[in-house]
């Protein structure tokens, strides 16, 4: 029994080393929020055992597909969306749906407390966004036919949130990106269905003057166009003219970390989800549950004021990223602490056993048995932690026409944590549009 304990503890002191996701992706996670872009894209090209962006991962384990996630989303920030691209769509490859819909025996909760070791499955929003946020890198191109084909994409998942999820704001950024996509390849009953979409969440001011532009030239109709389309006339259309499109996302959504909860406060949460006798749970020593929780991102910057040539320009808060990923993370979240609790009855059993078998010798050894069985399966019971940590957390659009040429374009960015500006110049065709992007990530 002696040697047993000790093997016990050695693997007590082995379990508390384990590194979560959240553990493995914070350098670069931190480098980010002081605005180092670069030294961020190579600690996840190290976390992905590649030399530079340049690479995709040779082998592909149960993290791979959301670190490649992350740096796509570092290097759209750097705009290099070309390589963007290519991440976004092989990450996409490699992942699987989590199906909130469809959860009778609470198997998500356990997967999302406890399943690290296999393949990632994406929540839905998560899945919804990588389309939404491939387009930008086809727009930031000129390539309108990859970018449509990301708004397809993109509307099958979202037609999937709706009709599990009704009523709710589901990325309404990707429906104004993709009716911008089907306006500019000359599909203006498509456009206004998805700038329909848009107006069912916000009522984004840049798109009544596409809207009553393009109600001269499509059929499409809802009452919501409708009361856009009676609010002004028609503009005239100048061929010398373009289109500015402008694109700014702050911020970085909450990211999983390990928690703890008070046994009480656990069961009050998630009693419906919970498997085996709660009474054995009186005897353990840890009376606390670990389980994986959001936790919110300083943010630097939350938004800006949109400058054309040095003139004011209106700019839409579109989509609070931050707001849907928690809400989301909340329904399932009796259902994460459900799984902890069921674990945690597992290791109160086990414990419960080697108290059994120490008393045979002394109460002393049982009692020191118990603690040793119970305190290193606290310490190797590691909650899930990974998440699309480097998504931005809101965005914002904006739609300018413009004469065609050269036009410089300017953020003055603010936010909790003060206030900066960032610049583009961009070059417009006539008849044609650009895309000015901006990321803070932080």
């Amino acid at each position: 029994m002696p040697l047993r304990l000790v093997a016990l503890a050695l693997a007590l002191v082995a379990g508390a080393g384990c590194a979560t996701y959240s553990d493995h992706t914070r350098a670069a996670r931190e480098s980010l929020a002081r605005g180092d872009f670069e030294r961020g894209e190579a600690q996840l090209n190290e976390m992905l055992g590649v030399e530079s962006s340049r690479e995709l991962p040779v082998e592909w384990g149960s993290e791979t597909a959301l670190a490649v996630l992350e740096r796509a989303t570092v290097l759209q920030a750097m705009r290099d969306y070309a390589t963007s691209a290519r991440d976004f769509t092989a990450a996409e490859k490699e992942l699987e749906l989590l199906d909130l819909a469809n959860d009778d025996v609470g198997a998500i909760g356990q997967y999302l407390f406890s399943d690290d070791a296999t393949r990632y499955k994406a929540p839905p929003t998560e899945k919804l966004l990588v389309n939404a946020f491939n387009m930008i890198n086809y727009l930031a191109r000129g390539d309108l036919q990859g970018a449509a084909v990301e708004a397809r994409r993109f509307t099958v998942m979202r037609k999937y949130l709706q009709d599990y999820f009704p009523g709710e704001s589901h990325a309404a950024f990707g429906s104004y990106l993709a009716g911008f996509v089907f306006e500019k390849r000359g599909e203006y009953d498509v456009a206004l269905r998805y700038y329909d979409e848009v107006l069912q969440e916000t009522d984004a001011s840049s798109l009544h003057e596409p809207i009553v532009r393009l109600a001269s030239k499509a059929a499409y109709r809802t009452p919501r166009l409708e009361s856009v389309i009676g609010e002004v006339p028609a503009p005239e259309e100048d061929p010398e003219e373009g289109e500015i499109l402008v694109i700014l996302k702050t911020g970085r959504v909450p990211v999983k970390e390990a928690a703890r909860i008070p046994i009480g406060a656990a069961l009050g949460l998630a009693s419906n989800y919970v498997s085996g006798d709660t009474k054995v749970l009186e005897y353990g020593m840890f009376k606390v549950v670990s389980y994986p929780e959001l936790v919110p991102t300083r943010q630097v910057y939350t938004g800006g004021t949109l400058r054309v040539a040095g003139s004011p320009m209106p700019l839409d808060f579109v989509t609070d990223v931050e707001a849907e990923v928690l809400r989301e993370y909340e329904l399932v979240k009796p259902k994460i602490v459900g799984a902890a609790l069921t674990r945690m009855i597992t290791r109160a059993v086990a414990a419960e056993g080697a108290r059994a078998a120490g008393r045979q010798q002394s109460g002393a050894l049982g009692f020191l048995a118990a603690a040793l069985v119970e305190g290193t399966m606290v310490a190797l019971d590691k909650p899930d932690t990974r998440s699309w940590s480097t998504l931005p957390a809101s965005v914002h659009l904006a739609r300018i026409r413009v004469p065609a040429g050269q036009h410089e374009i300017s953020v003055d960015l603010h936010g909790p944590g003060g206030s900066g500006r960032l610049t583009r110049t961009v070059d417009v065709p006539a008849g044609g549009f650009a895309v000015a992007d901006f990321t803070t990530l932080r």
